[in-house]
């Protein structure tokens, strides 16, 4: 698969500093954007965001190079959004989009799901997302689910939908039992439920037969358990800023987003945000 990041010179010389800075977000706008031939379609979604991450990042220090902007230290909290005004969702064309969102999360902290969808909002020129499902932490050391994990970001979810800023809230990868009381617990059901075929090539009868009891729609995907692992995600960072080690960044959370043509099924646009972090011990 080729490179999709854009071709510069002597890039070592023309590094962003990231010498005061804690956070990173980053908005790589439509995914099209970074490839010139359909024939690098289809890709995993892993390198997919990996590959929009090195592009966005390339352009986003051409850009202050082409703007004749002196490279001094970066804010505390910097930006890097390469969305485009096209790319933006006018009034006029809302009712027709179905916007729908993905929520990788690292690590839960409180206002972490508000974050992201605001960030998602503001970036889209939109008030309310159709759908956003869950993705929880990648698993370690045989561990499982639990209700505790599972509450207090479902709980961030239920209060968007409250506050008319997400219609509908969706969870990845629970069983039957964790489904159920989830269900039992929460004060706005899930309306759909995504299920992972690489690790179960059959839906289980029980989580089909609960699903259906309770109108939840089943669909299914192929993400990989964590979807930019942090060393890939450091690599990524390093070749674009310089500053203290990137050994020291670490991703939070990651949101994918796809805009749909109702009628016609077309993607809009599709593209992913990013919230990554420095260790605070090293800020």
């Amino acid at each position: 698969m080729e490179a999709l990041v854009p071709e510069m010179t002597d890039l070592s010389s023309r590094l962003l500093d990231f010498s005061v800075a804690k956070s990173l977000t980053m908005c790589t706008g439509n995914v099209v954007r970074w490839c010139n031939s359909a024939r690098r379609y289809p890709v995993k979604p892993e390198q997919e965001i990996l590959d929009c991450i090195k592009a966005a990042l390339g352009e986003w220090v051409s850009k202050f190079h082409r703007d004749q902007v002196e490279l001094k230290a970066l804010a505390e909290h910097a930006v890097c959004s390469l969305m485009q005004d096209n790319e933006r969702i006018g009034a006029k064309e809302r009712e027709d989009i179905k916007l729908s969102a993905k929520l990788f999360i690292y690590s839960f902290e409180p206002g972490m799901i508000k974050e992201s969808a605001a960030r998602a909002c503001l970036e889209l020129g939109v008030t309310q997302l159709d759908s956003v499902i869950l993705a929880l932490p990648p698993l370690s050391g045989g561990k499982s689910r639990s209700l505790e994990e599972l509450q207090p970001p479902w709980e961030e979810l239920e209060a968007l939908v409250q506050e008319k800023k997400v219609s509908s809230i969706g969870v990845s990868d629970l069983d039957h039992q964790l489904l159920e009381a989830l269900c039992l617990n929460a004060q706005v059901q899930p309306s759909s439920c995504q299920v992972n075929l690489a690790s179960c090539c059959v839906i289980p009868p029980d989580l089909t037969t609960f699903a259906n009891e309770n109108n939840i729609q089943l669909l299914t995907h192929n993400d990989p358990t964590d979807i930019l692992p942090m060393g890939l995600f450091q690599d990524a960072l390093g070749a674009s800023v310089r500053g203290p080690g990137t050994a020291q960044w670490a991703p939070r959370w990651i949101l994918r987003y796809s805009a749909v043509i109702k009628n016609r099924g077309i993607i809009k646009s599709k593209g992913y945000m990013v919230k990554a972090e420095r260790a605070a011990d090293h800020c």
